[in-house]
């Protein structure tokens, strides 16, 4: 099942055949806001599942095009991303050290939504194209054979970078954690419809190029180790979302004006836009590119506002 939220934030599912509405389902959630609703319904799972197989299976469904979709998990409580969970497309010759970082939940935008760059002196933009997972229940010093059990599901997630700033423990608050840094979406894809999360090809376009193309067998870690790694320290509930890591060779600057779309192997296309007040421009190079042509450090930026410092 593919669940989200549309238009004024009604839980739906999107099918071939459109958009079908929940609300008539969702019993006592009319006044809740919507991520209590998501959470309600990922816990009453059990209850709710075959109440909306029915209705995607009887009601009538909305026109897609006449719909739209927000982000199907709107305020998470936590947003924990992994830093460093690929091998690199074989690049690397062992295993980076697991490490994690938190987003602030108002970093969460939906499909078709903007991510704003925020006026500050970063090197350069980046929007890391990842698969992310919502977990289903609650889950703290997670056991891998057991971690599978605790996703509720799966979705597209673009890690929002502004690098360059200000070193030091701060480092990962000030480049991760601005407003508008976590595109999710467009739905929330339940694992009985994907048969193995660990072989699924994520790709990227900017402005229709393709820049970011590489599988999840290529991580690191995988899923479950990456469940067990994160709860050991952190206790995540229903709806909080964990994002598994990129593969950095295919980052790539991003600027105003950009049309990022995204799209997971079975989990749809995830498509935002990019606005930059100050019009900052950065050489249309990926990280692979750029040390092909024998270049060294970040693209730098070529005009606008610090294009000095």
């Amino acid at each position: 099942m593919k669940i989200t939220f549309f238009d004024d934030y009604r839980l739906g599912a999107v099918t071939d055949a459109g958009v079908i509405p929940f609300d008539s389902l969702l019993d006592g959630m009319e006044n809740l806001p919507p991520q209590l609703v998501l959470i309600r319904v990922i816990e009453q799972w059990s209850d709710y599942e075959a109440k909306f197989t029915a209705a995607i299976d009887s009601a009538e469904p909305l026109d897609r095009s006449q719909t739209r979709l927000r982000a199907p998990a709107p305020l998470p409580t936590s947003i924990v991303c992994l830093a460093g969970n690929y091998m690199e497309s074989g690049t690397l010759k062992e295993k980076p050290p697991q490490a994690a970082f938190l987003k602030s939940s108002y970093a969460v935008i939906g499909d078709g939504d903007v991510m704003h760059l925020p006026n500050v002196p970063a090197s350069i933009f980046e929007g890391e194209a990842e698969m992310a997972l919502v977990i289903g229940k609650r889950a703290t010093k997670v056991r891998s054979e057991e971690a599978l059990d605790f996703v509720f599901g799966y979705t597209n997630f673009v890690d929002g970078s502004a690098r360059g700033l200000s070193a030091g423990m701060g480092l990962p608050y000030f480049m991760k954690c601005q407003d508008h840094f976590a595109p999710i979406g467009p739905y929330i894809v339940t694992p009985d419809e994907i048969a193995d999360p660990q072989n699924l090809q994520v790709k990227q376009w900017n402005n229709g190029k393709l820049t970011h193309d590489y599988n999840t067998s290529d991580m690191a870690y995988t899923i479950a180790e990456t469940i067990a790694f994160v709860t050991a320290n952190t206790t995540l509930d229903a709806g909080d979302v964990i994002a598994l890591g990129v593969n950095h060779l295919q980052l790539h600057p991003i600027q105003d004006g950009d049309v990022v779309e995204q799209e997971t192997e079975l989990l749809g296309r995830l498509t935002f836009r990019v606005s930059d007040e100050l019009g900052r421009t950065w050489e249309r190079e990926t990280r692979a590119e750029r040390r092909a042509a024998g270049a060294e450090g970040a693209t730098p930026q070529l005009t606008g506002k610090y294009a000095d410092v």
